[in-house]
């Protein structure tokens, strides 16, 4: 018994000093973790700034003014006229490696680590956020998340390389996917986009050891993000008490109705990138040009609706409801209205995306998905705040075939769970409905198109 009592007393010492170790690992873990999260909110700043200027000039086009066009709104409208051939000649010349959304680039990389070097280093990273940031600032119709995609990952991994002593338990391939997720939490302050984002899309890649460290690098971007003023819930609360019973029911022509208008945008911008891109190539101006006009035309027919990346549109929706250009004009004008909104919202990002300047999706999916529900509930005598929040999420899932994703987005706009069994509902119907038009995930789609041929 005494023998044993030594033995016990013998090895105190030992336990000890390993469960120090342990502490110290795991402390050295966190620190790294909240490290690599505060800088990718850091990079992402610049981008969100950029954001915020664009929703300021929203403000100036008819659509939110209720109110004949101005000189300043005219400028903006015509700005893709002379904005899109430069951003083509750039794409095409000097800041090659620039052009494209980012995302679709990322995962790229991702299935060929022989890739990761070239596509997350840092000349193409900026160039790639310089190129949005001019096409955002001229009213181009993009999302953000392609670029925060980039940054996220590139900042991730070369931290990663640094300190890769303080996180012996991710790979290089892991440690990217997470930083590419965490980039969509420091742009839209919504931490759990990150991982859930890196399941869905960036990697199949179920574990535990991969999950926490996506939630901590998560918490750190969007916490940094809030500071540097991105809301909790972008366009504020919804209070909406509506029944799960009437939610049910609203959220099935919802999410058929997008779910089938998101189907035909994957495919519609799958099939105009491969047709757009030797023009591109050969006249990158006159493309230009002509694309440009075309931007021009959209936001000039509808006053403004079509420009930006569709977030100022939504708030104006909750605000003030449908932009209404023809006030005595009766319900038809009205219903006209509406329709030719959502018409332009799913034909402009789709221009600017096909033509390989850098921007994303999601923003304007949620557009024109949010617009939709809502002219759906207001000719169906419903809730059209309702309706809003279904729309965005299904229109989302409709496009990307994510419906966490879209959830997940639509919560972070709205901020109202009231509405839980309806936006799911909506979701996974309208990304089944798009999957059944376009049977390849849209980020997939424009991955394989973006692959190198092989000889």
């Amino acid at each position: 018994m005494s023998l044993d009592l030594r033995r016990f007393k013998e090895l105190i010492p030992g336990v000890i000093e390993r469960k120090k170790s342990e502490t110290v690992q795991l402390f050295q873990h966190l620190i790294c973790l909240l490290i690599i999260g505060l800088i990718i909110g850091i990079a992402c700043l610049p981008l969100n700034q950029i954001d915020h200027i664009q929703k300021l000039l929203f403000q100036h086009l008819p659509t939110t003014s209720q109110s004949v066009w101005q000189p300043i709104g005219l400028i903006l409208a015509l700005l893709p006229i002379g904005v899109m051939p430069i951003l083509l000649l750039l794409q095409r010349g000097p800041w090659r490696d620039g052009a494209g959304s980012g995302i679709p680039q990322t995962m790229n990389a991702l299935d060929d680590q022989s890739q990761l070097n070239s596509a997350l280093a840092a000349p193409r990273t900026i160039q790639r956020s310089i190129l949005w940031s001019i096409a955002t600032l001229a009213m181009f119709p993009l999302g953000r998340e392609g670029p925060v995609v980039q940054v996220g990952a590139a900042v991730a991994r070369a931290i990663h390389q640094r300190l890769k002593h303080w996180l012996p338990s991710l790979n290089e391939r892991q440690i990217v996917a997470i930083g590419g997720g965490a980039g969509l939490a420091g742009a839209f302050n919504t931490p759990l986009l990150g991982p859930i984002f890196m399941l869905e899309e960036l990697t199949a890649e179920y574990s535990l050891n991969l999950i926490w460290p996506a939630l901590v690098i998560g918490i750190g971007a969007a916490w940094f993000s809030n500071l540097g003023g991105i809301p909790i819930f972008g366009l504020g609360v919804i209070n909406v008490m509506v029944p799960e019973s009437e939610q049910l029911l609203i959220a099935l022509p919802i999410g058929l109705a997008a779910g089938f208008l998101g189907g035909f945008f994957n495919r519609g911008l799958v099939w105009c990138t491969s047709r757009l891109e030797p023009f591109i190539s050969k006249r990158p101006i006159r493309t230009g040009v002509i694309l440009g006009i075309c931007l021009s035309l959209l936001a000039l027919t509808s006053w403004g609706a079509s420009a930006g990346d569709g977030e100022a549109l939504l708030e104006q929706l909750i605000e003030d409801g449908i932009p209404n250009p023809f006030p005595d004009g009766g319900s038809l004008l009205k219903g006209f209205s509406s329709l030719w909104i959502i018409m332009v919202r799913v034909l402009a990002p789709l221009i600017a995306l096909a033509s390989g300047v850098p921007g994303g999706l999601i923003d304007p999916s949620l557009a024109f998905g949010g617009v939709l529900g809502y002219t759906i509930c207001e000719v169906l005598g419903s809730s059209t705040h309702l309706g809003l929040a279904l729309g965005m999420a299904a229109g989302l899932a409709g496009v990307t075939q994510l419906p966490l994703v879209s959830i997940l987005f639509a919560w972070r706009l709205v901020g109202d769970q009231q509405l839980f069994a309806g936006v799911v509902l909506c979701s996974v119907l309208a990304a089944y409905v798009g999957r059944l038009i376009a049977r390849e995930p849209v980020y997939h789609a424009l991955a394989k198109l973006q692959r190198p041929k092989r000889r």
